[in-house]
């Protein structure tokens, strides 16, 4: 069973989730972790992300999610070694109707993964609090909760946690917050550096230490079907990640 299952969770479209969740993917990979991305959003950006084409897509997340046991045959391998991916089709949005009226629906992709065996597993979530988004919440150990650096971020913060503390009493008592990651931070925008003040001061070490900044080059990867690592190694992005992964790791231990 793999420990370590990490949702990348925020209401909120275009803060980073699926950035944050293909590249801490692939960068926990290259640290030599076997890693399984799942999509469970149907925009299915971290699968278009990763290159796979989706039309060509026989078996996917929808079908694992109605029927837990097919969880082997729709994984899929990617161009990064020791990462694996269980991609999402836009069939993907009828989900949430047809799990509705099935028995333990919060639980079946928890049920999917009870036999995985991943040194890390992530989660990329659909910007909406629905039956796909509870289904990361319970199948998760962890969770990361990206912000962008900006005032409206820390309006809807609290919301967030006060979310991941319900499902905790609720349905996954052993969920913890990982952490809130500070995405698209501009050093020269003055307002970055006191959203992140104002969040050191409410959250402490709830806070991570890394920063992911604003970067053209990481916004370029997904274009090219590319992780940062084989997109620009190099870039500031890139390093974000790298050391997002480290930290990622560190926590574990």
């Amino acid at each position: 069973m793999t420990r370590n299952i990490i949702t990348i969770f925020n209401q909120k479209g275009g803060v980073g989730k699926t950035t944050t969740a293909i590249n801490l993917a692939a960068y926990l990979a290259k640290s030599s972790k076997q890693v399984l991305l799942i999509d469970i959003d149907p925009q299915s950006n971290a699968t278009s992300g990763l290159g796979v084409d989706i039309n060509s897509l026989a078996t996917s997340v929808y079908e694992v999610l109605l029927n837990p046991g097919l969880l082997g045959t729709a994984i899929v391998s990617t161009s990064t070694k020791n990462l694996s991916l269980l991609p999402a089709k836009h069939a993907l949005s009828a989900a949430e109707v047809d799990l509705v009226n099935l028995p333990e629906r919060e639980t079946k992709l928890k049920k999917a993964l009870s036999n995985a065996e991943y040194d890390y597993v992530i989660i990329d979530c659909p910007p909406a609090l629905g039956l796909l988004t509870i289904n990361a919440l319970v199948a998760a150990t962890s969770v990361v909760i990206p912000v962008q650096a900006e005032y409206y971020a820390m309006e809807g913060l609290g919301q967030l946690l006060s979310i991941v503390q319900r499902v905790r009493e609720t349905i996954n008592p052993s969920l913890e917050l990982l952490g809130v990651l500070l995405t698209m931070y501009d050093s020269r925008n003055s307002l970055a550096e006191q959203v992140e003040s104002e969040l050191h001061k409410h959250l402490g070490d709830k806070l991570l230490e890394t920063v992911i900044p604003r970067n053209v080059r990481l916004a370029e990867a997904p274009s090219f079907g590319r992780t940062i690592i084989e997109h620009d190694k190099w870039s500031k992005g890139a390093r974000a990640y790298k050391q997002l992964a480290k930290e990622i790791i560190d926590h574990a231990k």
